[in-house]
């Protein structure tokens, strides 16, 4: 087997997600292939995209698209930002192998993450297992256990069981060293078939390591399959409420509500201090009962210097949907006696929305003075306060914290 170095540690560690959209999708039905069908309200595709956006890792994206879907995938990718697309071929491994050139044509990556736009519920925590079992080895999947009895069939009748204790059920995205994973793909024999990228890296002599899937990673394959656009299962409300404080200083800049606001004075923070972006974070974060912004994001870590806010609230986003919740609303205060927010809540409330996946109506944005008392009143610091609405799931009477 080769023994991939570890690439823990290293600055810059670039990784780019290789997310394949270029089949036809004909068992799903419908006038168009099924990865840009509605699914939830959005292309099927446009789902897998948003949880490498709202990842916390930097993370470049190339989609892989079949002939002619060109169209198709800019109007499912709208608004999303820096998202390279390419053609794909004939076959699945086809279509890795020119999105894989296309990477190393622009540079290459360490850490590429395969992944079927057919699942379109992925979870942050899946890509932290994968990201983290990277370190010790060169190849990652996510598995679930095969639960159901299992038996050899002949004729019509039972034949012998099969032992299911070392089976799994392979998902994905696949993660894989960059360079290990494009030597094993150019190695391939072009047209041959095979079931996932895994596979290959095997056929190259490459370990790969099983972390562990989520239910929740289900493959679209049939229009039954899109039923799972109405919810099967009863909601209620979840309330969180987040508060956030940061001082001014001279020389920094000011960031308010993800938007840059000219001011002689800027927050200062370990990241961009962005006391509104950070108050909406622990809202939401609260609303699933997910701990707190500093769990998340602990001023300590030094990757988290002069950050993009954006990044942890996309994040909170990510976790709140992983749990089968959906964001209602976000109302937000801003409490200042300096800048005049008016001419910027417009402008704060698109970006917010924007981040979050929102109609600009979802999200409130207001602004209030303390009547020049305290903190705030003597221009020393910038207040925000957010309330966050889900709809979450009821949860089951038995289900255990799974952090206990």
């Amino acid at each position: 087997m080769n023994d991939a170095p570890s690439l823990a540690g290293q600055p810059g560690l670039r990784r780019t997600a290789l997310i394949v959209a270029a089949g036809k999708g004909l068992r799903a039905g419908g006038d168009i292939p099924k990865q840009y069908a509605l699914h939830q309200g959005k292309p099927l595709l446009r789902h897998s995209v948003e949880a490498f956006v709202g990842w916390p890792r930097e993370c470049a994206i190339m989609v892989v698209i079949g002939q002619g879907q060109q169209a198709l995938a800019e109007a499912a990718l709208e608004g999303l930002g820096n998202v390279s697309i390419v053609t794909g071929g004939a076959e699945r491994s086809d279509s890795v192998r020119a999105g894989l050139m296309a990477i190393a044509t622009q540079g290459g990556s360490d850490r590429v993450f395969i992944h079927d736009a057919a699942r379109p519920h992925l979870a942050s925590a899946v890509l932290d297992r994968l990201d983290q079992a990277l370190d010790a080895q060169p190849g990652a999947v996510p598995v679930l256990p095969v639960v159901d009895s299992l038996a050899r069939g002949e004729g019509g009748l039972m034949r012998d069981a099969v032992d299911r204790a070392a089976l799994w059920r392979i998902q994905t995205p696949q993660a894989f060293h960059f360079e290990a994973i494009f030597a094993a793909h150019l190695a391939w024999p072009q047209g041959a078939l095979a079931t996932d990228d895994s596979q290959i890296a095997r056929s190259a002599g490459l370990d790969v390591a099983l972390v562990e899937g989520d239910e929740a990673l289900k493959k679209i394959t049939f229009a039954e399959d899109f039923a799972m656009d109405t919810p099967r299962t009863a909601t209620m409300p979840r309330t969180g409420l987040g508060y956030d404080v940061h001082r001014l200083a001279a020389g920094e800049e000011l960031w308010l509500g993800g938007i840059r606001i000219e001011h002689d004075r800027g927050l200062v923070g370990h990241s961009d201090a962005d006391v509104a972006l950070h108050a909406i974070t622990d809202a939401l974060l609260g609303a699933m009962a997910l701990g707190d912004i500093g769990e998340h994001f602990p001023p300590s870590d030094p990757q988290w210097r002069g950050a993009d806010s954006a990044r942890f609230l996309a994040h909170a986003a990510s976790l709140v949907r992983g749990k089968g919740a959906e964001i209602a609303n976000i109302d937000l205060t801003i409490i200042c006696e300096a800048p005049k927010i008016g001419p910027h809540k417009r402008a704060i409330q698109q970006r917010i929305a924007d981040i979050l996946q929102l109609h600009p109506d979802q999200v409130g944005v207001k602004a209030t003075t303390t009547e020049r008392l305290g903190f705030t009143g003597r221009g020393e610091g910038i207040a925000a306060q957010a309330v966050a609405t889900v709809l979450a799931p009821f949860p089951s009477p038995s289900a255990q914290d799974a952090s206990a």
